[in-house]
């Protein structure tokens, strides 16, 4: 797992280490602790790697489209 996946549950969830550990029992505390103090060590550039990341996933979502089952769902009246 790399620093910026953990930090994101960490962030969009507002997970404490003990839930991360929960979450991803294959980690260790300290490995959650190690990455958590590297974030904090490297915050300016990973929130900017995350925002980046956001940005480009809005990108080639907007890209696609909506699925063929929105559409159909729509059309249904399923969806809004």
């Amino acid at each position: 797992m790399k620093v910026i996946e953990l930090v994101s549950g960490y962030i969009a969830y507002g997970w404490s280490p003990e839930e991360i550990h929960f979450q991803h029992p294959y980690l260790s505390m300290s490995q959650i602790h190690s990455a958590l103090a590297y974030y904090w060590d490297h915050k300016k550039e990973l929130d900017l790697d995350m925002r980046q990341r956001l940005e480009y996933m809005e990108k080639l979502r907007e890209q696609a489209g909506e699925s063929a089952l929105v559409k159909k769902l729509r059309t249904q009246g399923l969806l809004q």
